[in-house]
């Protein structure tokens, strides 16, 4: 007997292109299975994957992502659609009961499909996002041995590239129900294959004579949140041919400390189902009292419960086995009134959204549950709290989702629907949306019950820069109309108010927004409102004249990786610098060698409205250089971008995403991290800039700000403002009265008038530090590099030179591969002149405070096993734009090959230290089997590597 549940089969895949297979599906799976001799065209095969991702894996095409190589790569417009259709192989074990049933389940394959099992055919109907089970129980083999081939077929309308490319590039792709960016867009090389293939997980599932499908969990809320109800429908089919007496039960449990489980639900109903039928079974609504609460990211705890819903047959026993974990809580959304922007509520509290947009993981779909745990990770290290996933992408796997409930990020899921495939562009593209609209409603619904479940999920949006079709439209807001329990305006109070469960819904709880544009983002009316999507000056994200909406779906800047990452991906052709052309009105253009181009790279410039951003450090020299000076802007930019978004939080703005997140590969626009998984200094500008609590300066206004995103005021708190100069005094220094700030708001605290002053030096830093009174503890820390209006930074280039003392302390935990290092990095400038804006010397009182408040919480120097690195200097100043990366140590490493470990989580990266701060820095990475890891202390003053570690 086969045990009841799901086994993936991600393994053992073989593949080959079906013009070089002689043999039909039937020998293939009967009589002449395939192997991999020497001169077969039969190959290992990535399952989940896509053809192109089989053939890079096999080195048998370049490498799409690196330098130009995609350009070799033929196109399927090209070579015709034979070209990439695949013959995908495997065999798997299986043997059952006589009262036992199996499915071959393909939760998705790009994007049609023949299935041989045993002889047998099967055929997998078009979409790229729909769910295939197939009851295979009748042609499992006896012995147990079951070969299985699946013939993969390309979307029907693969389309054409255009020369000079374009947005989806001839907008074919849109008449199917697919991805729409695998033609290419204005950050994205087009994918040869389409993404033909067995792209989603394939399974085997053993069940009983009864098998549960699709269950549909809702939690309503009563009395504030006190008073808890989860309804649950799910639908039952009996695969027998007697009548099933079955015991359905379902259990809730909640996760104490050590793995230590808690029941706090059992509940069992009886119910008889007739034989081959399917029926639909909805509980008695569970009853919970003050359950812990699901928020998002920076709201509180990411509270999450197991639901066990399992059936029992009477003459069997256990029939099948579903599990989830699920949140309870409520998202509520309108359009408010005083910004006209889209308000979200979480649990009766209104979220101010601070996100950015996501394509996908990866470009060619090698998409892993390790991958997703990185990318949702670092989204939450950026203290964001969503992602919205657009609509020429994916509609995301339940991995991707899962890590999303861990991490707090909600997610805005569009349908496959973009302006440019759909509508509009040059050409135009097809106004009617994709040719089959049965099939899409049919994704639709599938991928709605597929993810429903999530409390990450926050709400559905009909396309990208377009509505659907009105009659998608219309039947996307039917299916998806909120139960009367979830309708903004209800207060009812009675949970029998409506006579259907909201279980029975298709979702219920979540609205539906027809476009990215519409009710409450963009001006709400469709028109093209959103961006802009290029450099800026800082200052002017604080102008109340720099974005006109409520909230803001894309607004998208600049994103160039750091050096390594450009020789890793690129050949040396690729490693020149762009060129800066000087024009005649005194602006520069910028123009970057031809890889740079392909790889669709953003100019840190915008002739005749935004001066060279790097050039304000002085002219680059070379690679290094060029991408170091890089990573200060995009520190500045994204900073800059968030903190002017949220002095604006409810009087101007609800909410804003950033265009974009991360890019599916290596592209050089648009990014956090590049996609080998190493950070900008943009990623931990955000982190900074979208802290839950946190002290900012109003780039417009120079006064300092202090924002509270939480539910709770904040009492017994005070301001620390520090002014440091270039030779390592501080002539500006004030700590403010003893403030509160309340919840939910944006306090304007002090003006800082150092700029004002005639002694203000042309290039300074500012430190300011938001700390609790009672025990001087530090909420908020956040460091400035600051020039007089029109002037620039070039000043520190001379101050590389400077060589600042530095003690680097650093503990490691290790656990098998894993590494969690414990770093306090301390400026042991000797030289500390702190000034009053009186020049008097601070009293004592004053020096108490202002130092107490340098040092941060960290691990205690008392502890054992403490590594400690000196780093020798005999200037006094700032330790500027520090940095650290993981490498591998081993030494047979060729000259100039990339040593990175990959990923990395820090706590902080790219920071400064002023004389006689200690900070503090977690780093936590895993490292490859045989691999000792070093680490490698990087920085502005500090431009030869320092190992520390």
């Amino acid at each position: 007997m086969a045990v009841i549940g799901k086994t993936k089969l991600d393994s053992g895949w073989i593949a080959a292109r079906s013009t070089e297979v002689d043999l039909d599906g039937v020998r293939l799976t009967t009589t002449r299975p395939p192997s991999i001799p020497p001169s077969s065209p039969w190959m290992e095969a990535a399952v989940p994957g896509t053809v192109l991702g089989t053939l890079v894996k096999n080195k048998l095409v370049p490498d799409p992502f690196y330098g130009l190589e995609n350009e070799a790569i033929i196109d399927i417009a090209d070579s015709g659609r034979e070209y990439y259709t695949f013959w995908f192989f495997t065999t798997f074990e299986c043997k059952i009961s006589g009262n036992q049933h199996v499915d071959l389940n393909f939760r998705a394959i790009n994007y049609s499909a023949e299935v041989y099992l045993n002889g047998h055919k099967k055929i997998l109907p078009k979409g790229m996002f729909r769910r295939h089970s197939l009851d295979v129980t009748d042609i499992l083999h006896p012995d147990g041995l079951n070969l299985l081939a699946v013939l993969v077929h390309p979307p029907d309308h693969p389309g054409r590239i255009p020369p000079k490319g374009g947005q989806g590039g001839d907008h074919e792709i849109g008449k199917d129900v697919a991805a729409q960016y695998v033609e290419g867009w204005d950050w994205m090389t087009p994918i040869r294959d389409r993404n033909t293939g067995i792209w989603d997980e394939v399974s085997i599932s053993v069940n009983g004579p009864v098998k549960i499908i699709d269950p549909h969990l809702v939690a309503t809320f009563f009395d504030n949140f006190k008073r808890v109800y989860l309804h649950a429908t799910i639908e039952l089919e009996n695969k027998s041919s007697w009548m099933a007496e079955c015991s359905l039960n379902i259990q809730v449990a909640t996760e104490l400390e050590g793995n230590v489980c808690l029941v706090e639900h059992i509940q069992t109903q009886e119910l008889v189902i007739p034989p081959g039928k399917h029926v639909q079974y909805t509980f008695p609504p569970l009853f919970f009292y003050k359950p812990n609460l699901w928020w998002p990211n920076g709201m509180g705890k990411q509270s999450l419960y197991n639901v066990e819903i399992s059936i029992d047959v009477k003459g069997y026993g256990e029939s099948d086995l579903w599990s989830h974990y699920f949140g309870f809580r409520k998202i509520e959304s309108t359009i408010d009134h005083v910004t006209g922007g889209r308000l979200f509520k979480v649990n009766g509290q209104p979220i101010f959204i601070r996100g950015g947009n996501w394509i996908l993981s990866d470009g060619l779909l090698r998409l892993s549950r390790k991958r997703y745990e990185t990318d949702i990770r670092f989204h939450a290290s950026m203290n964001f709290n969503m992602i919205r996933c657009w609509g020429g992408g994916l509609a995301e796997r339940p991995d991707f989702y899962h890590y999303c409930d861990i991490y707090g990020l909600l997610v805005w899921q569009e349908f496959w629907i973009t302006g440019d495939c759909d509508g509009r562009g040059d050409p135009v593209s097809n106004p009617d949306g994709p040719l089959d609209h049965d099939l899409f409603m049919l994704c639709a619904r599938d991928t709605i019950k597929l993810l429903r479940n999530h409390a990450s999920l926050a709400l559905w949006v009909g396309g990208n820069e377009q509505t659907p079709p009105d009659d998608i439209n219309t039947a996307l807001q039917n299916e998806l109309k909120l139960h009367p329990l979830f309708q903004c305006m209800n207060t009812s109070e009675d949970v029998s108010q409506d006579d259907k469960d909201p279980s029975l819904y298709l979702d219920g709880t979540r609205v539906y927004i027809q476009g990215s544009m519409w009710d409450g983002f963009a001006n709400g009316k469709g028109d093209f409102t959103d961006g802009p999507y290029e450099i800026q000056y800082p200052e002017d994200f604080f102008s109340d004249h720099f974005y006109n909406y409520g909230f803001n779906p894309e607004v998208g800047s600049v994103g160039m990786p750091v050096a390594a990452t450009i020789r890793a991906t690129m050949p040396k052709e690729g490693w020149h610098i762009p060129f800066f052309q000087k024009q005649a009105d005194g602006y520069i253009k910028e123009i970057p060698n031809p890889i740079w181009d392909y790889h669709k790279y953003i100019p840190y410039s915008k002739p005749g409205k935004v001066h060279n951003q790097i050039e304000l450090y002085g002219p680059p020299k070379d690679l290094d250089d060029f991408c170091e000076k890089a990573q200060l802007v995009n520190y500045i930019q994204y900073r800059a971008l968030l903190e002017g978004w949220t002095s604006g939080m409810w009087t101007k703005y609800t909410g804003v995403l950033i265009w974009k997140n991360q890019n599916p590969w290596t592209g050089l626009r648009g990014q956090f991290y590049d996609h080998l998984l190493d950070q900008t200094a943009g990623f931990f500008g955000c982190r900074c800039a979208a802290e839950p609590i946190h002290v900012q300066l109003n780039l417009a206004t120079h006064f300092v700000e202090v924002v509270n995103t939480t539910c709770d005021e904040l009492s017994d708190i005070a301001v620390e403002v520090s002014v440091w100069e270039l030779d390592g005094t501080c002539p500006y220094y004030k700590v403010t009265e003893r403030i509160s700030a309340p919840p939910k708001r944006v306090m304007k605290v002090i003006e800082m008038k150092y700029p004002k002053s005639k002694t203000a030096k042309p290039v300074y830093f500012l430190l300011l530090k938001l700390f609790r009174m009672s025990d001087f503890s530090i909420l908020s820390r956040n460091f400035y590099w600051l020039h007089h209006p029109g002037g620039d930074y070039k000043l520190l280039e001379p101050y590389r030179k400077t060589k600042i003392p530095l003690s680097i302390t650093s503990q490691v935990l290790i656990q098998g591969s894993k590494y969690e290092i414990q770093m306090q990095v301390q400026n042991q400038s000797k030289k500390q002149h702190i000034k009053s804006l009186n020049n008097h010397v601070l009293d004592s009182e004053e020096k108490k405070v202002g130092l107490l408040t340098w040092i941060t919480r960290g691990f205690s120097s008392e502890h054992n096993g403490e590594n400690k690195v000196e780093i020798d200097g005999t200037d006094s100043g700032v330790a500027f734009f520090l940095h650290f990366s993981v490498h591998a140590a081993n030494k047979d490493h060729k000259k100039g090959e990339d040593t990175r470990i990959l990923p990395v989580h820090y706590s902080d990266n790219y920071f400064s230290v002023v004389p006689g701060e200690t900070m503090s820095i977690k780093i936590s990475f895993e490292v490859p089997r045989g691999v000792t890891p070093r680490v490698s202390l990087h920085g502005w003053n500090y431009h030869v590597g320092h190992s520390v570690l």
